[in-house]
């Protein structure tokens, strides 16, 4: 077990604003730049099991909001329990596309659930474990879906006042906790948000004199599945 801290990114957002994307830059940046093991990964899906979670609560059948919430969260106890905290523990760098925020911002605040018992519910399901800090890619929701392409999914499905519902929910809870999170315009291009991803996770995390001269390097671009594919919690 390594004598050095870990750290935990989360990236958070709507459908469509680039968080699988800017997860694999910023993981490879952080790697290059630290020397760190990085584990990148997703929620729902960085499991054997939340692979198949995955595509029930994405692609199966209809089911209502507390079986979707309840599904979430059992992915989220395993991911924690056999791939995040282990990772932590061994003092690496996680950055997971897709945290407890999305359950609160997409089951809460686009179902309409409780949002202390969805946050309750995922908290009891970690042990309490938060990210160092949360990057919200910010982006307006009719935006995010006009970059999206194939056959939409039941999250892509649920129309324009759910998405909204739940973009406000992300800002509000961004707003209440700024020292966890960080909000980035995501309109803007790769290169400009890539490099203020860099900018503020490097801060909160103290990584800026490691990593200052590094991070106005040019921002590889992505493949096409790169720019698309997103996990949605």
């Amino acid at each position: 077990m390594s004598s050095a801290p870990g750290y935990f990114v989360s990236f958070e957002g709507g459908d469509g604003v680039g968080k699988t994307t800017h997860v694999r830059l910023l993981g490879e940046f952080l790697h290059e730049a630290t020397g760190r093991e990085v584990v990148v990964t997703r929620e729902p899906g960085g499991t054997g099991l939340g692979t198949e979670l995955r595509r029930l609560v994405m692609h199966g059948d209809d089911m209502d909001p507390r079986t979707e919430a309840l599904l979430y969260a059992a992915d989220r106890a395993h991911h924690v329990a056999t791939v995040v905290r282990p990772a932590l523990e061994r003092g690496a760098v996680v950055v997971t596309d897709r945290y407890l925020d999305s359950s609160v911002a997409y089951q809460a605040g686009g179902r309409e659930l409780s949002e202390e018992e969805v946050e309750a519910l995922s908290l009891w399901a970690t042990d309490d474990l938060l990210p160092d800090v949360t990057v919200l890619l910010d982006l307006d929701p009719q935006v995010g879906a006009a970059r999206l392409s194939g056959e939409p999914d039941r999250l892509e499905r649920a129309g324009d006042e759910f998405h909204r519902r739940t973009r406000e929910t992300f800002l509000r809870r961004a707003a209440a906790d700024p020292r966890r999170w960080v909000v980035v315009d995501a309109s803007a291009g790769l290169d400009d948000v890539q490099a203020q991803v860099r900018v503020d996770v490097a801060a909160r995390l103290d990584l800026t004199p490691v990593v200052q001269e590094a991070v106005t390097e040019p921002v590889a671009e992505p493949d096409e599945a790169g720019a698309t594919g997103e996990a949605r919690a």
